[in-house]
Order: C-alpha cells, then structure tokens, then sequence
C-alpha cells in the first residue's frame, strides 16, 4: 500500500456531525470533504454500516474515505441506528427502517451547502448490501453506487442458506451482530446519556439467529431488500466487485447479466476485503478507479471509465492446498460482456468413476460398462472439517486444506491426466440423476485440482438441499427410492488447470461444519446415465482483452495510530477424541486490546465458534459462536459478552443463548434465551 500524504483538494475532518430522522433518531457521521467545499459544492459519498466509525472500522475508513475527499467529494461514514454513537436500536439486518434511514441521509447530504446535491453510496459486504439496496428505490439525488463484496439475493447467496442447505455462518453472523448491536456508545462523544442509550440496545437485544431460523426457505423476508426480485428496480450505473475466496464470488456475474444500466465488475483473488486491501495478493489501485468512477458519473468527466472490458477477472494458476496464501499467481482476463462470447459450457459425463472429457464421450458409450452403473455414497460427519469458511477474512487458517482425507469419505469422479491446459471461468454445474432411501438428503459437489503427486487443491464447491430440487420458496420431501434429476450449481470461479494434472469431482451426504447436516445419514445412490459435469471453459485462444498492467498500485491515506496493548491470538484447531469419537472444530479471532490513539478508546473483541459432532451421529451436531467485546478510558470501562449455542434432532432447532452486560467489572445486565424452532424441510 502506497500512503499519499499530497491530494488534489486539503480535506477538514468532522468526527461527530448529527444527522436528524424523521422519527426523532439522530444518527451520527464522520464527514472527510474539501476545505474549499464551503465555496465550491462538491458531491457526497454515503456509507453507511454498523461497525462503529470512531474505533472498529476507524483505520479502514481513514484509508479510504479522505482519499475519495482530496479528489473532490465529501466523504460521510455513517453509523446505523442503534450502532456506534448513533441513537435507537438495531433489530436485525436489511429492515426498511434501515433503508428509509439511508434515503433520509441522502435527502439531508444533498440540502447541505457544501454539496452539491449530487450523492453515492459505497461499502463493502453490509455497506455494499445497503447501497445496491437503496439505490433500487431509486432516491433522487443518488447519481451511482460502488460496491464490493454483496448479494443481490439473500435467501440463495448470502450467509445464511446456500442450495436450501443452512451455512453454520448463519449461527457465526448472528453472534457477530448480537456483540455488535449491545456494544455501547462512547462517552467522550454522545455524553451521559452512553449508558441510556447502551441499556436501551441491551433491552431490546435478541439473537439474531432466532429469526433466521424461523425462515428457513425462501418467503418474503428474505425478498425484502433482495435486487433479484426486480433487477429492474436498479436505474444507476454500478461498479461491483469481490474475490475469488469470498463467499460473494458470484453475485457480480450474476448482477451484470441482468441489470440494464452502465456498469463494470471486477473479481480478484482476494477474500473479504476492498480490491486495495486484498488479501490473497495482488492488491489493486482500486480507489483510483472508484475516483474515475465518481468523477464521471458525479461530476460528468469524460475520462473513458466505460473503455475496456465490462467485467475483469484474475485467472488463478494452480497452486498446492493450503490454508492461507500471501499471494494467488494468475493474470487478469477481461470480458467484453457477461455471459462472455468467449466461454463455452462443455459437458463431461460420468462415467466409472471417471469424469469423461470432450472426444471420450463416443468411446466410453460404446465401452462395455452397463449404462445403469450406480454408485452408493454415505459420508462421514468428518467430511468438512477441511473445508476452511463460507466467506474467508483472510484470518488464516480459513482456506480449504488438501482435499484428499475429505475424498475418502466422498464418491470421487477423476478425469484422466489432461493432456493440455484447460481453463475455466464462471460457475460449473453439476447434473445429477440420484435416489435415496430417506425423505431427507443433502448432496455436497468440490471440484479440485488434483497435482500428479496426489495433493488436492479445491477450486469451487455447491450444496443442494433434495427437497429444494424444483425451487426455494416450496421445498418438498423426498420420495424415497424415486429417482430424481437434480442440477447442483457451484460457486463462480476462474482457474487453470496445467496439463498433467486431474480434474476431480467429489460427491459426499454432509460438509459439515460448513454446513449443517440433513436430519440422519443417508445413503445416496447416484445413477451414472444422465450424470455430468459441465464446465464453463474458457479456450486458450481466447483474447485476454485487457491491459498488461490493467490497475495501479494500491493507495489510500495513512491511518491514524493503534497500539496494540495485548497479544492477538489467532486459531483454527480440527480435533478428534478416539476414545468417546467426537470431533470439534474449534476457531479463535483475537484482536488483542488495542488503543487508538487518534481518541484514546481501547478496544478488545475476541470471538470463538466451536463446532462438534460425536461419530455419526447426526443429532449431536452442535454449534456455538461467544464474543466478548470491551471498551474503556480512565474512568470508563464496559464490556459486553454473548454466548449462542444452537443444537437440533430430526424435527427441531433449539437455541440457548445469553448477554451479560458489564462496567467496571460488576454485571449490570443479563438476560438468557432457550428456545425451540420446527425444523421444515432443512
């Protein structure tokens, strides 16, 4: 990262501006905009998020947003009600009263004399959520959006379901957000009325999880705030991003093949971070090109932003498993549109366990194998547990590890040595003609990349709940010994495969914990006739279509000082006791205590997930997510701690769960949740 201490425009900070709401609320903001703004109107750039401007997201922000300001914009960070040193409280995400808030903030940016009534919004996964959310109700002064790491569909791709199958990540986000939405406000900016308003977000709190859980398949509650329900609905031209080891790789894809309006995608290597953070490297001059992008859609440059291909995507070389990667070698390829011209889907049948390439499928049809082969999988809780998470943070271990020990619990399909380089771009699919014994099943697909030494490096996976075959919104059970045609969508991706290596696809009944298993073990039967892989291949001819050099160095402003006054701790153990056969996944993020030193806040979060199973026994599944979160100054010293534990049988979820709510070390509020959740068709 490139530090720019010299910018077009000086910019004067506001650390704490008030931002009044209809209904009496007042949110707070961090402005960063020209000193000569006063004079000369700029535009106003909006984020808008929970994660407390004045400590937890301070750094991030101050990389960014005085940058976008000394190129001529005002820059407001805002914190969502009920978050930060914002009034209210906050109920859950996405709500309309969030979206209204959004849209009174805009109409209030754009009356300000220091701009010119012209605004965008911005943000990375929740901040990226509301943007593209707000800008689908179309409010008048909102000129763009950029956007990094999102969905345009909360049911099928966020964290919560995937395939109809539930993510732990379910249970991992809502503890995220039972910590964050009962931290209290600091003292130094909102007063004596801190503990008011921290005591008014402890009263109304509740784990998240709970209503989640009460919709498990796709309702209106999740097409609420959904772009997918009327793409229509988004009239702003839109510049989207992710990476390639985030969970959001697929919604950039996705979002430019069905919007109608201006608009670019991008997709790095990179896990949950801005493309100038990214981490996998290579890092890119991202906030360049999001400046570009104001400046010509805010203040009307014509600076060519729209040149060039409409989506760019680092194509990865193949590299050995890991668990974390400092860098993913690749190149950028570029495409002129999405679907590409350039991308050939080619279908591969299975075979004998064996996945059959272009100019096989005549041979293997005439082979002697009978054409009604089945193959029988039931795998072990154990499968999964190299996974690594939905969404990597780049908070390693939290990539996939080698894929082999998972294989032995898998029916594996392998393509012979390839004899040339083959590379893909977009999202595989996998077709498949199956039948089970139980009306409950689930069915995981990993391809990898399989290196002539036997080390297996996954590239994409997909999940498919049975009884979500024929859709989301009306899951039926299955029938079983009927024979069903499911197709089985995995997760976007480019990657080349070297000549040498293999192509393998794993089949297993579980990945847990990164998803939580179907009711029992089944034993799945999978019919070879009709089963296939199709991959999206992306020709060797194909033109790259883009710059050698597409991007800059990354830049961005110097943050302010943190301290850091504790050790951080950072784990990620697999563990199996062969005595009583129970296995755990246990993880640790520890920031430390940290002191920022721009306000003299410190700061400690520590959260622990801790996921066990005992053999194969489906009903001993469980998941636990505790977070302890502190603040203090001299004289002020607040903590808050959460617990959730969500456990289930064949018919119900059930939820404990507890917040405790401390200052100076004495408990001043506690409450505990037990309840239970019908468990439909999950």
């Amino acid at each position: 990262m490139h530090y720019v201490d010299q910018l077009p425009h000086a910019v004067r900070t506001e650390n704490h501006v008030t931002i009044p709401m209809s209904d009496g609320v007042r949110l707070s903001a961090k402005v960063w905009r020209p000193t000569g703004s006063d004079r000369e109107p700029v535009p106003a750039i909006l984020e808008a998020v929970p994660y407390r401007k004045n400590d937890l997201t301070s750094t991030r922000d101050a990389i960014h947003h005085p940058y976008i300001a000394g190129h001529g914009y005002a820059c407001v960070r805002v914190d969502l009600r009920g978050t930060g040193e914002s009034e209210g409280v906050l109920l859950d995400e996405y709500l309309e009263r969030e979206q209204c808030d959004a849209e009174e903030v805009l109409a209030w940016l754009a009356e300000q004399p220091w701009c010119d009534g012209s605004t965008g919004m911005m943000g990375i996964s929740w901040g990226a959520f509301a943007a593209l959310q707000v800008a689908a109700r179309q409010p008048p002064s909102l000129g763009a959006i950029v956007i990094a790491s999102f969905t345009d569909d909360r049911y099928a791709d966020d964290m919560h379901y995937v395939g109809g199958a539930m993510l732990s990540d379910n249970l991992a986000e809502a503890g995220t957000m039972f910590a964050y939405a009962t931290c209290p406000p600091d003292p130094a900016v909102v007063g004596e009325r801190w503990r008011e308003m921290w005591h008014e977000r402890l009263d109304a709190a509740q784990p998240w999880v709970l209503e989640w859980l009460r919709h498990q398949h796709r309702d209106d509650y999740w097409r609420h705030a959904s772009l997918s329900e009327d793409y229509g609905a988004l009239r702003c031209p839109v510049l989207a991003s992710s990476g390639w080891a985030d969970g959001y790789s697929n919604a950039v894809t996705r979002l430019l093949s069905h919007v109608d309006v201006p608009r670019k995608g991008l997709i790095g290597p990179w896990s949950h971070k801005l493309p100038h953070l990214g981490e996998p490297g290579p890092a890119i001059g991202y906030l360049q090109e999001v400046v570009r992008w104001w400046d010509h859609w805010l203040k009307g440059v014509d600076n060519g932003v729209m040149d060039g291909p409409m989506i760019s995507a680092w194509m990865q070389e193949s590299v050995p498993p890991s668990t974390s990667y400092q860098e993913r070698p690749g190149r950028w390829v570029g495409e002129p549109s999405w679907p590409s011209p350039h991308v050939q889907e080619v279908v591969h049948p299975l075979d004998d366990r064996t996945i059959v390439r272009e100019g096989e499928a005549r041979a293997s049809s005439e082979s002697a194998h009978s054409p009604g082969r089945v193959h029988e999988v039931q795998s072990p809780l154990s499968v999964g547990q190299f996974a690594g998470k939905w969404a990597s943070y780049n908070a390693p271990p939290d990539l996939p590890y080698d894929q082999r020990e998972e294989d032995g619990g898998s029916l594996v399909f392998d393509t012979r040595p390839l004899p040339e380089r083959v590379e893909i771009l977009g999202a595989p699919a996998v077709d498949l003609l199956v039948s089970s014994p139980s009306r409950s099943a689930q069915v995981a697909v990993r391809l990898s990349d399989v290196a002539p030494d036997g080390r297996a490096t996954r590239v994409t996976y997909g999940v498919l709940n049975l009884a979500h075959r024929s859709g989301e919104d009306g899951p039926e059970q299955l029938e079983p010994g009927r024979t069903y045609r499911v197709r089985i969508p995995l997760n976007g991706v480019a990657q080349a495969f070297p000549a040498g290596h293999r192509i393998r696809l794993s089949l297993s009944t579980s990945y847990w914990p990164l998803v939580w298993p179907a009711p029992s073990s089944v034993q799945l039967s999978v019919h070879e006739a009709g089963s296939r892989l199709t991959l999206p291949i992306r020709p060797a001819a194909a033109p790259d279509g883009i710059p050698a050099e597409p991007f800059g160095e990354p830049e961005g402003c110097e943050p302010p000082e943190v301290t850091q006054l504790t050790e951080p701790e950072q784990d990620w153990t697999v563990s199996r006791n062969l005595v009583d056969y129970r296995s755990s996944l246990d993880i640790v993020k520890d920031r430390g205590l940290q002191r920022y030193e721009e306000n003299g806040i410190e700061v400690g979060l520590r959260a622990c997930e801790k996921y066990l199973s005992t053999a194969d026994d489906f009903g001993s599944v469980s998941g636990e997510s505790a977070w302890t979160m502190r603040f203090r100054r001299p004289a002020w010293d607040v903590r808050v701690e959460t617990r959730t534990v969500l456990t289930s049988n064949e018919t119900e979820f059930h939820v404990d769960a507890t917040l405790d709510g401390y200052e100076d070390g004495r408990r001043v509020f506690s409450r505990t949740w037990n309840e239970s959740i019908p468990r439909v068709n999950v």
